[in-house]
């Protein structure tokens, strides 16, 4: 019983340990950000690391989840004799949800686990601690890039997913099944609000991409300098990503449109 309270106190201890050390790093981050954005170099090619490099995933993941949800939407909308309100649940169900959150666990899975392995490598190859013995600062080189690069590349991946995901819905409904093309995009346009869901997709997103940054370039500064330890590290990046993620999903979501 006594071991079980004392092992329970551990982790409490531990994790607390962990959250503050986060939230260090997070303020180092934002407080050397200046340095690198006055290197816009630096932040452009993490934005292709991060961004570019995860297009292809985005792209034809989103292709087919919106063709999936055009057949099950079809299907659904049948039975009611309302086929042509197909192009607004495609739009809704992307822009508000499916096109942030599957996109941002695209993204921790791709992009959030290269960036914890590639600075748990460099942390157990020793170029951190090379880094400060010649007085350049790892956070403003290493960490800050990645972060502002990560950042601006998450609502940018979103739209993609989300425009692509509309696409493939056009294709099934429109070109496939025979959907009114007119009645499509009309519908679309008219259930399709600005503010109450494009922007609010967009600021997901970009929740999502400082959650899971974070997270990833917490793990890799953190992790063990060995191969187990940054297998380790990659391991939570996913999993802690994933579940932060659909966490805030659920938070945000109650408060964007609970007075819709």
């Amino acid at each position: 019983m006594l071991d079980g309270v004392r092992k329970l106190g551990q982790h409490s201890i531990d994790g607390v340990w962990r959250l503050g050390v986060a939230m260090r790093l997070f303020a180092l981050t934002l407080l050397h950000s200046g340095i690198c954005l006055r290197r816009p170099q630096l932040v452009m090619r993490e934005i292709f690391t991060a961004g570019v490099l995860s297009l292809i995933i985005i792209v034809v993941s989103g292709l087919f989840v919106g063709m999936v949800l055009g057949l099950q939407g079809y299907e659904t909308l049948q039975k009611y004799g309302s086929e042509s309100a197909l192009g607004s649940l495609v739009a809704l169900s992307l822009v508000r949800e499916l096109g942030p959150v599957l996109a941002a666990l695209l993204f921790a899975s791709r992009a959030g686990s290269a960036i914890t392995a590639e600075i748990g490598l460099m942390k157990a190859t020793e170029q951190i601690a090379a880094m400060e013995m010649m007085a350049v600062d790892p956070i403003a080189r290493v960490v800050a890039p990645r972060f502002w690069g990560a950042l601006i590349s998450m609502p940018l991946l979103a739209a993609m997913f989300s425009a692509m995901g509309i696409m493939g819905g056009y294709l099934v409904g429109v070109v496939l099944i025979g959907v009114d093309e007119g009645s499509f995009w009309s519908q679309m346009q008219a259930a399709v609000d600005f503010r109450q869901d494009i922007l609010n997709g967009v600021i997901k997103s970009g929740v999502f991409g400082v959650a899971v940054t974070g997270i990833a370039l917490f793990e890799g500064y953190d992790a063990p300098p060995t191969a187990e330890g940054v297998s380790r590290a990659t391991t939570r990046t996913v999993v802690t990503s994933s579940l932060a993620i659909l966490a805030l999903d659920f938070v945000l979501t109650a408060f964007m449109f609970r007075g819709a």
